[in-house]
Parts: structure tokens; C-alpha cells; sequence
């Protein structure tokens, strides 16, 4: 186990490096987008002009001969599930570990939860369910909540996103809001998903490195697969072989990207050679956008 004070400072400064872009444009944009479960009953007053008449109550209107409007308040009560992919596959990285910058988008997440007084739970899975923690709320346990991301060590190394999807449905019956962390290298994990998507608002948030999507000429080099070990010698200076990769790759995910649109389910794509903040306020503009229609 790392040594306190290493696992304080690490927390500490992804705190840092997150707090402007809360206190700027996601404080108020998650506060319009992310709904609670609605609004409730506070009270009744005098119409004033300038009131929307369709508030009127006209029970209490006609019994004290003058117009009376319903007041409401928002009823928050927000959940927030974080489910985070550690298998090995998200340990790479040619610039940073796509590990480190997605636990700062979800970091980022989850202060201005913080600052909403919304609940958080997460799930660090790999090809099974490593870990669970309940939603709650409090600066506390947000900390804990990155203290597991930065050092959780998994018993396996494959993903099974099925896996995860289909607990976390069968567990979190109320409606929440859900982002998925991974890097998506399979796409067999749909059905789940359209079932969680019924329940919930699902947002996907696919991370890549630069290097998995194009394979610069550096000669021949021996690619391992993190999760199977498996291993290939490749001739990285043939322009045919990585021409066809890359087409291979974007292919790959046009075809997620179109089958999440079918499903109505959105994604955030993130790579490590571009700072995390400026995919995250894309989004968040996006749905500020969408509300507005």
C-alpha cells in the first residue's frame, strides 16, 4: 500500500487540476442538465404580474376571490453511478496512462456532484465486478471514491462490460445518472445496455490512446494484447499494414458511435494527447443545447 502522504498528494492535486473547470461552465451546466427526480409542492402566494398563469391554483383562487399561484422547488435527490474500467488495457499510455485521464473526467464529475450535494457511487470492474461502492454523499467519500481508482489493484485483467452493466442494473432500480468509463475495445456489451438505458441516463465515455488508433513507422515491433498476453511481430514501415489499422480501428468505432445513437445513448470521446476538459464542456454544451429545443 502506498504511503499516506503520496496518496494524500495525489488526491490533492487531481483536486487542483479539476477545480477550475468545476467552478467554471460544468458547476451551472451540470446543475441544468443532470435533473432530479422533479419538483415538489412549497406553498402558495398572491399572483404577481409577471407569473406564469399556468401555476394558478384555481382551487385556492376561487375560495379567496383573488388569483393564487402554486410555488415549487426542485427536488434533487440525484444519483450519480461511476462505473470505471481498470483492466489492463487501460494502463497504457504513449503520452499518460489512459487510467490517469480518466479518473480525472470523473473526478471532475464528481466534485460538481459535490458541490450539487448529489450522491456518488462507483464500480471498478474488469471481466468481473472488483469492487462496489454504494452512492453517497459528503467530500469524504468522494475522496475515497478516487483513492480506489488511483490504487485498486484488480484480480483480473480482461472486460466483460456485460458483466458490469447487468449488476449495476440489477442493484440500482432508481433513476440515475450513469457514466461508463472504458476504452471499449468489444462492443458486445448492447443488450445490457438498452436495458440500463430504459431506466437511466447512460453516458458512455470512450478513452484512447493516439498510438491505438494509428501505428506511426517505427519498423518492425512486437505488439502484446494487455489483457490476453497475446503477442504479434509487425512491420510498422509498410504503409499498406498501417493504413489498414487505422482503417480497422476508426471503423470499429464509427460502427459503436452509430449503434449508441440507435439506442439514443451518448458518448464522450477523450484521448490522452488532448486535455480532458475540452471533450467534457463539448458534452455539456451539447446538452445545454438539446434542453433548449
Amino acid at each position: 500500500m502506498p504511503d499516506p502522504k503520496e496518496i494524500i498528494g495525489r488526491i490533492k492535486k487531481i483536486e487542483i487540476r479539476t477545480r477550475r473547470l468545476v467552478d467554471g461552465l460544468i458547476q451551472g451546466a451540470y446543475h441544468s442538465i443532470f435533473k432530479g427526480r422533479g419538483v415538489e409542492f412549497s406553498e402558495v402566494r398572491p399572483y404577481q404580474i409577471g407569473d406564469d398563469v399556468r401555476s394558478i391554483d384555481w382551487n385556492v383562487t376561487a375560495r379567496m376571490n383573488e388569483a393564487y399561484i402554486k410555488e415549487f422547488i426542485e427536488e434533487r435527490d440525484l444519483t450519480i453511478y461511476i462505473l470505471f474500467d481498470i483492466s489492463a488495457s487501460n494502463e497504457f499510455g504513449s503520452i499518460k496512462e489512459k487510467k490517469e485521464s480518466a479518473i480525472e473526467i470523473c473526478a471532475s464529475v464528481m466534485f460538481a456532484a459535490l458541490r450539487n450535494n448529489d450522491k456518488v457511487g462507483m464500480m471498478l470492474f474488469t471481466d468481473r465486478v472488483e469492487k462496489f461502492v454504494p452512492a453517497s454523499k459528503g467530500k469524504k467519500h468522494m475522496l475515497r471514491l478516487i483513492r480506489e481508482m488511483l490504487y485498486f489493484k484488480p484480480e483480473g485483467k480482461k472486460t466483460d462490460l456485460n458483466k458490469a452493466l447487468s449488476f449495476l442494473a440489477s442493484v440500482q432500480r432508481k433513476r440515475s445518472t450513469i457514466f461508463v468509463v472504458s476504452d471499449f475495445m468489444s462492443e458486445e456489451f448492447l443488450k445490457p445496455l438498452k436495458v440500463l438505458k430504459n431506466r437511466h441516463d447512460v453516458i458512455m465515455i470512450n478513452i484512447n490512446d493516439p498510438r491505438e488508433l494509428e501505428i506511426p513507422d517505427v519498423g518492425y515491433i512486437e505488439l502484446e494484447d494487455a489483457e490476453t498476453g497475446e503477442q504479434l511481430l509487425v512491420d510498422t514501415s509498410d504503409l499498406v499494414f498501417r493504413e489498414n489499422y487505422s482503417k480497422l480501428v476508426k471503423k470499429k468505432y464509427a460502427k459503436l458511435s452509430n449503434k449508441l445513437k440507435k439506442l439514443k445513448v451518448d458518448m464522450i470521446q477523450l484521448t490522452t494527447e488532448t486535455p480532458f476538459e475540452i471533450p467534457l464542456r463539448s458534452f455539456f454544451k451539447m446538452r445545454i443545447r438539446r434542453l433548449a429545443r
